[in-house]
């Protein structure tokens, strides 16, 4: 698993501190304990080997929470309850395991195969399970209440007896993990169906209801009034008024209703007219759509659709709303003709666009906002001249729905390659009626296509995917835990010019990168980046920061319209054992975007890793991360033990071999871009040079020459990789705070390395213990940037 923008920071700043005995008033911020930490970030969704970084420790971080969330009130409680459904959710949302995975592993030849009986599991195998599936230390409560929610012995029967049919477990996981709304109705009735008569009886009814209001308190909302609104709700999912919910009525219901969807954390799938609704807090008087009266308490007070801002109490979302505003044009007679989509209300104290008055409250719904434009008006301003929508300041980026229109024609099978590799991921840009959508964009806009790691920056993703679905198109917006960036990519590929804009870390970037050379798209579009989480080289090198830290998506998207394009080379890298028996940890990437490294800083991060594999409850805070690094980094300027790495290591750049025999090295860093560890420059500053009658000179393919290294810069396009030495763990703090650069050993274009015993390496980030081997870096292609304009001076002198 991938470690990069939390090991990569976390590494950086524990080598200042090693170097320097400052700690620095941050390094000692603790997370909010209910909020996933910092730098619990995923940088990529785990995909063919690419980053799970994240993944690991966001599972830290919600077992972290584990004692808050299923602990039940009454310590007495041994049944699950809603709060545990949501945080079983959490566990499965950040699992980069299938269920048929850790099925193999019992199987006869497995490595559980011990705890199975028959077509049985007892409760150590189904603890075995839990472990195995989400590859973190499930709470031992939790997993009691769990087991025991699959059981159908009698209750006298011993606990050493009591045994679950595997087959039972791994079709109810395999439902959650698909997601599907109508799927997880039907497993959490069979949760609430305590005695298995298959009807939820008023008795069981008045329990769930007791215990969604448990979990709606741990959820924040506020409770004054939901009691009733819930009583009501499962009334009136008993359609045959029998007094009894039967599995049928249940899921039916269920699926209309949008207080219980969002209570159970059910992920609802947003189609044409279909809101996307979300439980908000407001923090200012804001009235209902539906009622027109004031959302009322202290907490969270009522839903709120992320795409059109739509507003309902709880009691209100089921009493047939208004639509959400449409994203695609019902034929193509409409193509090309804008008009306004008006959402009615919560306009208060702002300045009507049309009289350039202040809108003012009555006591109710106030003016009017247009969804795709975001101008406001008064009411009566609203139909009056101009009726045409502009599309705002964002017009170069939007699609909206005159731009998009369906067509009937025959759906291929799969897209190979990324584009869309299930028909879940094609289904995203066909209509009810089985029409494709196709884009014709307004003339002179360049549309730009957003993926979005949700689970980047811990919470951070979640936000900007939201106000990504407001501020444009959410047809142009894609989650990437939904199947990915193949259905994003079909949709667009026939369009000549846009662009891309990718919201995660490093390792998301080169997930996308690698999605558009599948695809085999008409134009290669340029991309950008909205770095979450920490680390984020790549995205420092492009000036687009380390981080992304609350600013003005709006203002962000204006910078991409102003960006200017470059290209970045990447690197196809092939390890190849010297002995094919001898087995090592997998490679885990074949590409190198940022840098590859072998010795003390991949011995550290490897450490790191291995460690919080075996103990993942020590690694669930951004502090106590930065204090095992510390700790690893201490350990490795002690014990060296990359020392002498000339010893076991040859390098040759284009078949020029390197002497590092003078030389004291514990690492060797191949670098393509002038960042690594979150923001480090280990190539340094460049001297000027001379370059009187060199300017129609070409660089050759390698250049080992000390003087010549010394005047030798690094570019994102030029074909070379820098090769540089590290004297060990103390020196790679002195360079993250400036005060020096490694040892300058090579620019080259072609570069094979042999390796004599096992050493630690890693590849943007991630670290893996790797056998001796001989290793191949070639180039591969290059890809097309978006450079963020330079940064505006601040301050009195500009």
């Amino acid at each position: 698993m991938a470690i990069m923008s939390c090991t990569d920071k976390a590494l950086a700043d524990a080598c200042y501190i090693l170097t320097t005995g400052n700690s620095g008033g941050h390094f000692l911020q603790e997370p909010n304990s209910k909020s996933m930490p910092n730098d619990a970030t995923l940088n990529g969704l785990h995909h063919d080997g690419l980053e799970n970084n994240g993944a690991s420790t966001e599972r830290q971080a919600v077992s972290a929470e584990a004692d808050t969330m299923s602990a039940p009130t009454d310590p007495e409680v041994k049944e699950l309850n809603p709060v545990d459904f949501i945080q079983l959710q959490q566990y499965i949302e950040y699992c980069s395991l299938k269920v048929k995975d850790v099925l193999r592993e019992f199987d006869k030849d497995g490595r559980l195969a011990q705890h199975r009986h028959g077509e049985c599991i007892n409760e150590e195998g189904f603890r075995e399970f839990l472990k195995t599936y989400l590859e973190v230390d499930f709470p031992s409560d939790l997993c009691q209440r769990l087991f025991r929610s699959f059981q159908n012995s009698e209750p006298t029967q011993e606990d050493s007896t009591k045994e679950v049919f595997l087959k039972d477990v791994s079709c109810y996981f395999s439902l959650l993990e698909d997601g599907q709304p109508r799927d997880k109705l039907e497993f959490a009735f069979r949760l609430y169906d305590r005695d298995g008569n298959g009807v939820l009886d008023s008795s069981e009814v008045d329990r769930i209801i007791a215990q969604m209001m448990h979990a709606a308190e741990y959820l924040d909302w506020d409770v004054s009034e939901l009691k009733p609104v819930l009583k009501d709700m499962m009334t009136a999912i008993d359609a045959d008024c029998s007094g009894t919910v039967s599995l049928d009525e249940w899921v039916e219901g269920g699926m209309n209703n949008v207080p219980l969807l969002v209570l159970l954390g059910l992920k609802m799938i947003q189609k044409d007219g279909q809101h996307l609704w979300r439980m908000k807090n407001f923090n200012k008087p804001v009235y209902c759509n539906v009622c027109q009266s004031m959302l009322l308490g202290l907490r969270k007070q009522g839903l709120c659709c992320s795409c059109c801002k739509y507003t309902v109490h709880g009691r209100c979302a089921n009493k047939n709303p208004a639509p959400c505003a449409r994203t695609y044009v019902k034929s193509k007679k409409e193509m090309g003709v804008p008009v306004h989509d008006w959402v009615s209300g919560n306009c208060d104290s702002r300045k009507c666009d049309r009289c350039q008055k202040k809108i003012k409250s009555l006591q109710g719904l106030t003016g009017k906002h247009c969804v795709w434009c975001h101008t406001m008006r008064h009411d009566e301003c609203a139909a009056l001249e101009p009726t045409e929508c502009t599309c705002g300041t964002l017009r170069d980026h939007i699609l909206p729905p005159w731009a998009i229109y369906p067509v009937i024609k025959e759906r291929p099978n799969n897209v190979k390659n990324g584009c869309s590799g299930s028909t879940d991921d094609s289904d995203l840009n066909i209509t009810p009626d089985g029409q494709v959508l196709q884009i014709s964009p307004v003339p002179n806009t360049h549309p730009l296509l957003v993926f979005v790691n949700p689970k980047s920056g811990g919470k951070q993703g979640e936000r900007v995917l939201r106000k990504f679905q407001y501020l444009l198109n959410p047809r142009q917006v894609y989650n990437l835990s939904n199947g990915g960036p193949g259905a994003g990519l079909s949709f667009f590929r026939n369009l000549q010019d846009y662009r891309i804009l990718v919201c995660g870390g490093d390792g998301t970037v080169g997930w996308i990168l690698d999605a558009i050379d599948k695809a085999n798209l008409l134009v290669r579009p340029p991309v950008g980046v909205l770095p979450l989480g920490t680390g984020n080289d790549l995205a420092r090198c492009l000036r687009w920061g380390g981080g992304y830290d609350g600013e003005d998506l709006a203002r962000i998207i204006k910078d991409i319209e102003s960006s200017s394009q470059v290209l970045m080379d990447r690197w196809s890298v092939q390890v190849i054992p010297d002995e094919i028996q001898e087995k090592g940890d997998p490679v885990p990437y074949e590409i190198i975007n940022n840098y590859f490294s072998i010795g003390v800083d991949a011995s550290i991060a490897h450490r790191f890793h291995s460690m919080r594999e075996k103990h993942p409850q020590k690694f669930n805070s951004r502090m106590k991360n930065k204090l095992w690094y510390f700790e690893f980094a201490t350990s490795e300027t002690i014990s060296a033990s990359c020392k002498k790495l000339s010893e076991s290591l040859t390098i040759e750049c284009c078949g020029t071999p390197l002497d590092l025999s003078a030389l004291s090295l514990e690492g060797i860093a191949i670098l393509n871009i002038p960042s690594m560890h979150g923001g480090s420059n280990l190539w340094g500053e460049t001297k000027k040079a001379d370059t009187k009658g060199q300017a129609s000179q070409e660089e050759p393919e390698v250049i080992v020459n000390p003087e010549i290294l010394k005047v030798t810069s690094q570019d994102l396009s030029d074909r070379r990789l820098e090769v540089v030495g590290l004297e060990g763990a103390m020196e790679m703090g002195q360079i993250y705070t400036g005060l020096k650069s490694a040892v300058r050993l090579a620019k080259t274009s072609q570069i094979t390395m042999r390796t004599k015993k096992a050493l630690p390496m890693q590849i943007d980030g991630e670290p893996w213990m790797q056998p001796p081997c001989t290793i191949h870096i070639t180039h591969k292609n290059q890809a097309c940037m978006l450079m963020a304009p330079p940064a505006k001076p601040s301050g009195f002198f500009k």
